[in-house]
């Protein structure tokens, strides 16, 4: 058990709301096999150029060559900008058919209505870009729920393992550090949030990758933090 006495809960989505699989081998997927058709028909867009920023290229010849491009970026699971984005607008459509329904944890749900009820603020911070985050809480299995969250983050604020991002987080909310808990399922981002400041809890959930051991508390469900 955590006891948390203060005013804003951040969490990590993959491994800590939803189970791994999910990410990988739902998301992760549809994105991949429909990346060649989207970015035919999306060429000359904003993402394409982002892409190849991502690339350390000036621009791309063809879609054939951007699609190899996401290939390699989704193969070396880079948490580039441009990759993000694309992966969100692919989501998107997805999301909008009905063919994608996000889903949780069996506890996430009422642990954040509980928390909203209770006053807390509760944002997210996710290596997936700011539009799938929105996309991800507002089509779940359990219906919108994107009335709980007060904010999202994502690789524009920095790296998820640099503390400077969970500084900029910190000035971003208006709070001191020491006022935010932030939940993931990975040891080094907890380690950049608690070297900021924050308070940190480590997410053990099925399927959940071991971790070292880390000096972060643990919590197994959300029913497992207690507000103060």
């Amino acid at each position: 058990m955590i006891t948390f006495g203060g005013k804003l809960i951040l969490l990590d989505i993959e491994g800590t709301v939803s189970p791994l699989a999910f990410v990988h081998d739902v998301m992760f997927p549809y994105a991949r096999q429909r990346a060649g058709a989207y970015l035919a028909t999306h060429w000359g867009t904003a993402v394409i150029a982002q892409l190849a920023l991502d690339e350390g290229v000036p621009a791309f010849d063809s879609p054939a060559e951007a699609e190899a491009a996401v290939y390699r970026l989704m193969d070396a699971d880079a948490k580039v900008t441009g990759l993000k984005q694309l992966q969100g607008m692919i989501w998107e459509e997805g999301f909008r058919s009905g063919e994608l329904r996000s889903t949780l944890f069996d506890d996430v749900p009422q642990a954040l209505e509980e928390w909203y009820q209770q006053g807390r603020e509760i944002r997210i911070y996710s290596s997936g870009s700011i539009h799938a985050q929105k996309l991800f809480f507002a089509h779940t299995e359990r219906g919108d729920l994107t009335r709980h969250f007060s904010g999202y983050y994502d690789t524009t604020t920095g790296s998820k393992r640099e503390s400077t991002s969970y500084t900029a987080i910190a000035v971003d909310c208006g709070l001191p550090a020491e006022q935010i808990l932030f939940v993931s399922d990975l040891m080094e981002e907890l380690n950049a949030a608690r070297n900021a400041g924050m308070m940190t809890a480590l997410a053990i959930r099925p399927g959940n990758k071991p971790q070292a051991e880390s000096g972060h508390p643990d919590i197994h469900s959300f029913d497992e933090l207690v507000l103060a």
